[in-house]
């Protein structure tokens, strides 16, 4: 079997061919429970299984909708290969709120980009050639402020693609990307990459977080707009003018703090830390999710005594987090979200049994928390993955 490069440039770069092992995309922390041995039976080993022990890390998780716009423009007859070759089964793309880690979507990504060798998967009439995006961030190294670098970038994917271009608003105190279709309207998923890419490397390039204050589309709302309050912000509107990303302006003054060396490892990340929205080790958000890995069984902190172990008041730690597009909260939703789904996909434990690893105390708890996040109950959920 042919191995998968280890980060998108390697098609156009000397620097890609001696680039270590990936490490985890993401390492999120465990909920109250975690660290504790399972109280039922253990589950089958499997690959990718979901890994339990303190301090190990838990894959994000992707919606199944994304892995099939991945897969649009592939021919049916390569798709279950390919899939199967990033350890997915093919029927997932039948279960509707199915939902596979990020390491998992970004090994497809790349798979998919070599074999269309499009690396904007066919949603233009141009192809975005295999290390396109590496010469891109490249190019954008050289500027000053993150505003330099976006209109770099914008003016480099206007002479790629022919379809949908892009341009850079400022307006008062506020600042937008826009995108704006030229020939095949409705492509939702072009969409979808390209504000993808264009907000992941400009996170990476300040290295910090940039909180989207509102986005909107130019297109209907799609089955899967749920997914957009966490992938941009929980204010959306949708059948506008054109699609933008809203942003306060101040953020066009950062300073690019990147460089060639910090490139190679951006690279050796992709894509998956432009699914998660680059987020530096030292943020906040990141020290909180290190420190709920740390937790004993039952000794998840309250919010206040988190705060006060990280020197800081609660009212100072809820804002920080909120600089960064989260909240304590949504940190641990996310958490127990991705661990059920690790847990009914992986293994052959009961419900009940993952419930109380999460820290739910009843049963029903579990039941509606997990519906409300994959729009179907545990048992559905399994039942649907094995069919």
């Amino acid at each position: 079997m042919q191995q998968l490069p280890r980060d998108l440039s390697q098609a156009s770069t000397e620097a890609a061919r001696d680039l270590g092992d990936r490490p985890p995309a993401t390492r999120t922390g465990s909920e109250r429970a975690l660290g504790r041995s399972p109280t039922g039976r253990p589950g089958a080993a499997r690959p990718l299984a979901a890994r339990t022990l303190v301090g190990r890390p838990e894959p994000g998780t992707v919606a199944i909708c994304f892995v099939a716009a991945a897969l649009e423009r592939v021919i049916k007859i390569e798709r279950a290969a390919l899939l199967t070759r990033v350890g997915l089964s093919p029927a997932l793309l039948q279960v509707p709120q199915a939902r596979v880690s990020v390491k998992q979507y970004g090994e497809l990504w790349r798979l998919v980009a070599l074999t269309l060798d499009d690396e904007f998967f066919g949603q233009d009439a141009r192809r975005m050639k295999a290390g396109t995006f590496a010469m891109i961030c490249h190019a954008v190294l050289g500027c000053k402020t993150l505003g330099q670098a976006l209109e770099r970038s914008l003016r480099f994917y206007a002479l790629i693609l022919d379809d949908i271009a892009g341009k850079l608003v400022r307006q008062g105190s506020e600042a937008a990307i826009e995108l704006h279709e030229k020939r095949v309207p409705g492509r939702v998923f072009a969409h979808e990459v390209l504000l993808m890419l264009l907000h992941g490397v400009a996170c990476w390039l300040v290295g910090r977080r940039i909180p989207v204050l509102r986005a909107q589309f130019s297109y209907p709302k799609p089955a899967h707009g749920a997914e957009y309050r966490l992938m941009y912000s929980t204010n959306l509107s949708f059948q506008t003018a054109h699609t933008a990303l809203v942003f306060h302006a101040s953020h066009l003054d950062l300073a690019v703090v990147q460089n060639e060396r910090t490139l190679k490892e951006f690279l050796r990340n992709a894509p998956e830390n432009i699914l998660v929205k680059y987020k530096n080790a030292s943020s906040l958000t990141a020290r909180t999710r290190r420190r709920l890995r740390q937790c004993l069984p039952g000794e998840l902190p309250e919010f206040e005594t988190l705060a006060a172990e990280m020197n800081m008041t609660p009212a100072t730690m809820r804002r920080r987090l909120h600089d960064e597009g989260t909240s304590y909260q949504s940190i641990k939703d996310q958490l127990r979200r991705d661990l059920a789904i690790s847990y009914l996909s992986h293994s052959d434990r009961s419900a009940m049994d993952i419930g109380l690893e999460l820290g739910f105390s009843e049963r029903s708890a579990f039941h509606r928390a997990f519906k409300k996040w994959t729009g179907a109950s545990p048992g559905e959920f399994r039942r649907r993955l094995g069919a």
